[in-house]
C-alpha cells in the first residue's frame, strides 16, 4: 500500500490507530496525507480484527491544524488545481464518513479548519483540556462547500454554525463541549488512557448492532430523498438473525459478559 511517512497506521488489539504525523507543521494536511487517509481507512475497514478506529495527531501541539497552506501556490492556485485538490480531500472525507466502523477523533491542541472537518466526520470527539477549535476560512478568503457546512450545522445548529464561520474565532474546550462540538473533555495526561478505554468499551459491544445504529443515525441527518431506510431495516434484520443476538441473550440469562464476534 502506498503510504507517506506523514501518516501512520497501526492496529493495537481491536483498535485501529491513524496518526497524522507532521508535527513540524502542527500536522497540517498535505496532498499526500489526504491521499493516505483513504487508504488507511480502507485497510481498517477490511480488517475484521479492527472494531474501532481512532484518529490522532503526532506531538503535543495539534490534532490537525488545517490544510498545509504552503502547498496552495502549487496545488490550489487555479480552478483546475483546486478541483483536483478538493477531489482528493473529498475521497478522504467520504472514506471517513462511510466506514461502517465507529470512529473517534482523539484531539490534543489545535483542531483547525480542515482538521476540524476531519474531526467532524468522526462519530465521536474526545479532547484534552486546552485544545482549540476553529474554521478560519473567512480569514483566508476560502469558500466552504455545502457538505462541510451541513455537517457542522447538523451537529451544533444553524446559529452556532454561523458564529463559527462568521467570526472565524477559536473556541476552547469548555465552550466546544457546551455547544456540542465535542463529546468529552479530559485532562491532557489522561487523554490516551481515557480514549483507549472508551474505544475498548465500544468494541466489547455487538459490532452488528453498533454498525446498524451508525447507519440509522447517519440516515437521520440525510435528506429524505437520499435516505436508504431499506438498508437500515435490512441491517436490523441481520442483527436479530445473528449468532451475536443469541449470545447476548444467553449471556444475560447466565449473568456473564457476552463474547460478540460480529456475526
Amino acid at each position: 500500500m502506498a503510504m507517506t511517512d506523514k501518516m501512520i497506521a497501526r492496529r493495537d488489539g481491536v483498535i485501529g490507530w491513524m496518526t497524522f504525523n507532521n508535527p513540524a507543521r502542527h500536522n497540517a494536511m498535505s496532498m499526500d496525507m489526504w491521499e493516505a487517509v483513504s487508504e488507511i481507512i480502507g485497510q481498517f475497514e477490511a480488517d475484521p480484527e479492527v472494531r474501532v478506529i481512532v484518529l490522532h495527531g503526532a506531538g503535543e501541539k495539534a490534532f490537525v491544524s488545517g490544510a498545509d497552506i504552503s502547498q496552495f501556490d502549487t496545488m490550489r492556485s487555479n480552478k483546475e488545481e483546486v478541483a483536483r485538490y478538493d477531489a482528493v480531500a473529498d475521497l478522504a472525507n467520504n472514506a471517513l464518513t462511510n466506514t461502517t466502523k465507529p470512529t473517534i477523533a482523539m484531539i490534543r491542541g489545535y483542531c483547525i479548519g480542515g482538521g476540524l472537518g476531519v474531526a467532524l466526520r468522526c462519530d465521536l470527539r474526545i479532547a484534552a483540556e486546552g485544545s482549540r477549535f476553529a474554521i478560519p476560512a473567512a480569514k483566508l478568503g476560502l469558500g466552504y462547500g455545502y457538505p462541510g457546512v451541513k455537517l457542522l450545522t447538523d451537529l451544533v445548529g444553524p446559529s452556532v454554525a454561523k458564529d463559527i464561520f462568521f467570526t472565524a474565532r477559536q473556541y476552547e474546550t469548555t465552550e466546544a463541549l457546551r455547544i456540542g462540538l465535542i463529546n468529552h473533555v479530559v485532562p491532557t495526561a489522561e487523554l490516551e488512557t481515557f480514549t483507549r478505554a472508551y474505544a475498548e468499551n465500544i468494541a466489547r459491544n455487538a459490532p452488528l448492532t453498533v454498525k446498524t445504529a451508525k447507519m440509522a443515525v447517519n440516515a437521520a441527518t440525510e435528506d429524505e430523498s437520499t435516505r436508504d431506510l431499506a438498508a437500515v431495516e435490512a441491517a436490523v434484520a441481520v442483527c436479530f438473525a445473528s449468532a451475536d443476538y443469541k449470545e447476548g441473550r444467553a449471556a444475560f440469562m447466565e449473568k456473564r459478559k457476552p463474547n460478540f464476534r460480529g456475526a
